[in-house]
């Protein structure tokens, strides 16, 4: 599969609203540039004209200049690695790719293999997930992590002494990426998968992980409280503060208590308790 690559140049106090608009016409990926923003695309799910048209509304507010380029899968490694470097989150956690220096004096490590999947750490949302992970007891628990991208927090999971994870994602690319990243770190208590939250086997688990983005939270968070055990912690990320209150409001509904947040340039990332 191919992915559509736009290169936006920008105003950067307009990058966080780009994203937050990309986002719900389907791009999945995003990297900030010194000149504004480089987003991505399955080529599939591209539509040219919708795109085009949310630009020229901004284009009002501030220059906009774009470009679209197709960018082959086997071409993905070397784009991302331009970008990647290796980032701690918190004094706890390190994550790098396997080019760079290992950092002994961290309590995590974790290598991720950069492609074309979400989730590097690098994102506001992903650390703040990774974040709440630290604050929750791990041991010997089981865990179903929902649209695992590169498989960062169910790595991280399993470093945090978790039993057994679930993991799957809708995209081919972000399951062989999670498999990639499992070997690299060693792990072998992750069990990945191609698929839906629709056709995940029913069972319980005491923490259930989404960082994907609010739409998609208020559709499936009344399925990830089927998942959840008595007292299990629900950690999910991928929108942004103003949207707090509507998540917050379904979950009560479901039965749900807010128990933790955090908040990064804007993006917000909440536990909830069954």
């Amino acid at each position: 599969m191919s992915y559509i690559e736009l290169s936006l140049k920008i105003d950067l106090d307009f990058n966080e609203i780009m994203m937050a608009e990309l986002s719900e016409l389907g791009f999945e990926t995003f990297v900030e540039t010194e000149d504004g923003l480089e987003a991505y695309i399955q080529e599939p799910l591209f539509e040219d004209l919708a795109v085009k048209n949310m630009l020229e509304i901004y284009a009002e507010r501030t220059p906009i200049s774009y470009a679209f380029k197709q960018i082959a899968k086997q071409n993905w490694n070397e784009e991302w690695e331009k970008n990647f470097q290796a980032i701690s989150i918190g004094n706890d956690i390190y994550v790098r790719a396997d080019f760079h220096e290992p950092q002994a004096n961290y309590l995590y490590e974790i290598i991720i293999t950069p492609k074309m999947s979400f989730g590097t750490g690098h994102h506001e949302t992903t650390s703040m997930v990774m974040e709440h992970q630290l604050s929750i007891p791990h041991q010997d628990k089981k865990v179903l992590d929902v649209g695992t991208g590169t498989g960062i927090l169910a790595v991280l999971a399993e470093k945090l002494g978790a039993k057994y994870i679930s993991a799957f994602d809708i995209d081919e690319w972000s399951v062989e990426n999670t498999i990639e990243n499992i070997a690299l770190n060693n792990a072998s208590k992750i069990a990945v998968r191609l698929g839906t939250i629709e056709d995940e086997p029913k069972d319980k688990y005491e923490i259930v992980l989404a960082n994907i983005n609010r739409n998609i939270l208020l559709q499936q968070i009344p399925a990830y409280t089927t998942f959840m055990a008595e007292g299990a912690s629900l950690i999910i990320s991928g929108f942004y503060e103003a949207d707090i209150a509507d998540i917050q409001v379904l979950a009560e509904s479901l039965g749900l208590k807010k128990v933790a947040q955090l908040s990064k340039n804007q993006w917000a990332s909440v536990v909830f308790k069954s």
